[in-house]
């Protein structure tokens, strides 16, 4: 077996009460780390559990009231969990998740918690996906642990990127290579992977990889300024594209002054197209005219030879 190898990992949803939208527990099986998330209906349950008055960190995650389509986040820590996750919301009103993280074994200490809570702060600044609600970035490297217990933390660290995309939050997950090494000509930041367009009628074209599931519209790409349709599900993102920066005007329509990455082929299509649109459909493979489905289906065919 390679060292390279990746292993499944076996992560533990518990419903508390039974409902999807109630009181949720998450653990990964060999594993003392537990987190317990909740909407604020279920507020109250998740700070009144015994496990949440311990030494931990927490976070409060909903949509960013200033920047349309993004998710606003504040990390915090404490030797009580559920007092000071209780005091931060109650002086905050954008969140809708709050995700409270201690052990089984109420192992973690102060120090322990502080420097989880200044990787958290710095690992989601990198990364770029959310917005921090954190005035302060406190310095990981103040934060003086003995190199075991370092090391500890940061394999609690890789657990926490396991386990929150599950619960739905994904800032910690760095951004595709396409949008963070822009220092990289496209060519060489893109080698190897399947490049897709997607071309307008008013002669506007836009440009995609897919990497690590994402779908990464490329700098230069076109994207048409105004399609004439009454609705469109993504002109709120398109607006947020905009207002900073991302979508620039062109000499027709607008176009990318830096790469993005997009939930989905659809929401790519339609904001390049400004409309609603099927990007499975209308992404095509570059110099073909091979849709992005029937690219997608002959992948899952080949890799079902190769097994």
């Amino acid at each position: 077996m390679s060292t390279g190898e990746t292993f499944g990992r076996t992560i533990q949803l518990f419903l508390v009460d039974g409902k999807p939208t109630g009181l949720r527990k998450a653990t990964i099986h060999g594993w003392t780390g537990m987190l317990f998330v909740s909407g604020t209906s279920a507020f109250g349950e998740l700070t009144a559990r015994e496990e949440v008055d311990r030494t931990g960190v927490y976070v409060l995650a909903g949509p960013d009231p200033d920047r349309a389509g993004l998710t606003r986040v504040y990390i915090g820590s404490g030797n009580s969990v559920a007092e000071r996750i209780r005091q931060s919301a109650v002086n905050r009103e954008f969140w809708e998740t709050a995700i409270a993280v201690t052990t089984s074994d109420d192992d973690l200490s102060k120090g322990h918690a502080e420097y989880l809570e200044a990787r958290l702060i710095e690992l989601t600044s990198q990364s770029g996906r959310v917005s921090l609600d954190n005035g302060t970035h406190p310095q990981t490297n103040r934060r003086r642990l003995p190199e075991a217990d370092r090391a500890n933390m940061e394999q609690f660290l890789a657990n926490l990127k396991i386990v929150l995309p599950v619960i739905g939050l994904e800032m910690l997950k760095p951004q595709p290579k396409a949008v963070s090494e822009t220092q990289k000509p496209v060519a060489e930041r893109t080698s190897g992977e399947v490049q897709f367009e997607v071309r307008h009628k008013s002669g506007i074209a836009a440009t995609a990889v897919e990497e690590d599931g994402e779908f990464v519209v490329l700098e230069g790409s076109g994207a048409v300024s105004d399609a004439g349709y009454s609705h469109n599900s993504y002109s709120g993102l398109k607006e947020k594209l905009i207002e900073d920066g991302t979508l620039i005007p062109a000499e027709t329509g607008l176009k990318f002054s830096k790469p993005w990455s997009f939930s989905s082929p659809s929401a790519a299509a339609s904001v390049v197209l400004d409309r609603n649109s099927n990007g499975r459909i209308e992404w095509k493979v570059k110099g073909s005219k091979q849709t992005y489905h029937d690219w997608q289906q002959a992948e899952a065919a080949r890799q079902e030879v190769a097994e």
